[in-house]
């Protein structure tokens, strides 16, 4: 009920309107967000990158109506890739392809994305196309195949939601393509028709679709893999599956997002393995805010105590 509740307050406008006007509510989501600067999410970068820890970066934002303000995004990923290859932090980009204009036309969407892989290529970096609710899976894979077939597949990835049904075919399918995807749980409010509605069945799911990753037929294809997950049990089953079959480290990473269990990520780090740290910023951090509660409701804790705080 807590996540129901949280995942609708994520998209409901008056709820975001008073919670971003509460004076302490910057300082609160600093636990999941860097900041509101690009200048703050490089100073982060920084000290993460120092302990071993590689880094995604994304500039907040979603659902823009208006081509100025899809332009307006891109021009911030332009920028953040710049100040990447300046400054010479280990990390990369990730974005949702609404806050590039997809909600006003595939058309000014594919272009806003040409300009910034064009602009990730000339710096050897590499964006990953974040996935949305299931309004926009089925386009989000139809453009990353777009751009990807335009651009060097290294260059571009995509990310899967192991709740959703569909998901084990979308798997098979990029796996056999040799896509680099970001495997996550899901973190949207979706029926039941379209998601697994019980943890179990999610995290049994999520570790079918990785080991459909973590097979010799997907690495032969150049297949690569961020588990993303915070669950030890779902980081326990990827480390099995990958001594079981003989898989070297280097040939996939585990991803959580910052804020959420930094110790156990220096731990996967000190054991040798790849750890990537995803790291937002920006002003537009509400409804990631929201849905990391939902994610872990007892986060709401936090929150709350820091209330009583003030």
């Amino acid at each position: 009920m807590m996540r129901s509740l949280l995942l609708f307050l994520s998209t409901a406008k008056l709820a975001r309107r008073v919670f971003m006007a509460m004076p302490f509510s910057g300082r609160l989501v600093r636990r999941f967000v860097a900041g509101e600067s690009l200048d703050e999410a490089i100073a982060v970068t920084q000290a993460l990158n120092a302990k071993g820890l590689l880094v995604t970066l994304d500039h907040l934002g979603e659902n823009v109506f208006t081509e100025a303000d899809a332009n307006k995004a891109t021009q911030a990923y332009l920028d953040l890739l710049d100040r990447i290859a300046v400054s010479k932090v280990n990390a990369n980009a990730s974005l949702k392809l609404t806050q590039l204009g997809l909600d006003v036309s595939e058309e000014v969407c594919l272009q806003n994305m040409r300009r910034i892989l064009s602009k990730a290529k000339e710096h050897g970096n590499f964006v990953r196309i974040d996935m949305e609710s299931t309004a926009y899976t089925e386009r989000t894979l139809r453009l990353y195949r777009t751009l990807r077939d335009e651009y060097d597949f290294r260059n571009v990835g995509v990310v899967i939601q192991a709740y959703l049904r569909r998901s084990e075919s979308d798997v098979r399918q990029l796996a056999a393509e040799g896509t680099n995807i970001r495997l996550c749980k899901g973190a949207y409010m979706e029926p039941p028709e379209l998601a697994f509605p019980e943890k179990f069945e999610v995290d049994a799911n999520y570790v079918r679709l990785m080991q459909i990753y973590l097979d010799q037929p997907a690495l032969n294809s150049g297949a690569y893999i961020g588990a993303a997950t915070h669950d030890d049990k779902m980081i326990a089953a990827t480390q099995q599956t990958a001594t079981e079959r003989a898989i070297p480290k280097e040939r996939f990473e585990f991803q959580m997002l910052y804020g959420i269990r930094p110790q156990r990520q220096q731990q996967i780090v000190n054991e040798g393995y790849k750890m990537r740290v995803y790291v937002p910023y920006g002003t537009e951090w509400y409804p990631y805010f929201m849905r990391r509660l939902a994610e872990r409701p007892a986060n709401v804790g936090f929150l709350l105590k820091n209330l009583l705080r003030d």
